[in-house]
């Protein structure tokens, strides 16, 4: 068998997509009735194939690995106060119905000696967010992705987010917010650096 090129964009295989192509293709046939697959044959002509790219890339993240995500950027700093990057906009899928949560994650950290190009706290949500997720989890493993990057003392991450499960089904309730937080090491440990970090990204 001849050897699958792998898509730089999603880390998938040819046989993988095809096999994804493959299995849109059903899905389109079992829930749009015929005559309509026939009125729309141009518009639906490539969906099969955009639809597995486009899933290919939402979960990308099981494919990444973050030490080489973070590529060498961790820096000897003889400093410990807290560093925080608030408002990083999170895109991720739900695991449950397969549509899209998004919103803004907050995250703060306090060295160890050592401090995380700041680029790579983003790169670091977009890992984990570009997974099949539920929102609870995704947070812990930011928090847990930025502990066995650079060890610091401590971990804070908050998530606010929309959930489309719960705008274009179900409830029905657009405008709610789901708020999540992970709080490790001294986060946890210390009151007064929990609330500055929670007043800093007020």
């Amino acid at each position: 068998m001849a050897d699958q090129s792998v898509s730089a964009s999603t880390g998938l295989d040819d046989g993988a997509l095809t096999t994804m192509t493959e299995s849109f293709s059903k899905l389109l046939e079992a829930a749009v009735p015929s005559e309509d697959r026939e009125r729309q044959a141009q518009g639906l002509e490539k969906t099969p194939a955009r639809a597995a790219k486009a899933l290919a890339f939402f979960t990308k993240g099981y494919r990444d690995d973050l030490q080489a995500l973070i590529n060498g950027a961790v820096f000897d700093v003889e400093m410990d106060n807290m560093v925080v990057v608030k408002d990083i906009d999170m895109f991720s899928t739900c695991e449950h119905h397969l549509v899209p949560f998004m919103g803004k994650v907050h995250v703060g950290y306090l060295p160890s000696k050592k401090v995380l190009g700041l680029s790579k706290i983003a790169r670091i949500v977009e890992m984990y967010g570009r997974r099949l997720q539920v929102q609870e989890r995704l947070t812990k493993d930011i928090a847990l992705g930025m502990m066995e990057a650079i060890k610091p003392a401590g971990v804070a991450v908050v998530v606010e987010a929309t959930h489309m499960c719960m705008v274009m089904r179900g409830v029905q309730k657009p405008g709610s917010k789901t708020i999540t937080s992970c709080m490790l090491g001294t986060f946890r440990e210390d009151p007064r650096t929990r609330e500055e970090f929670l007043t800093l990204i007020k």
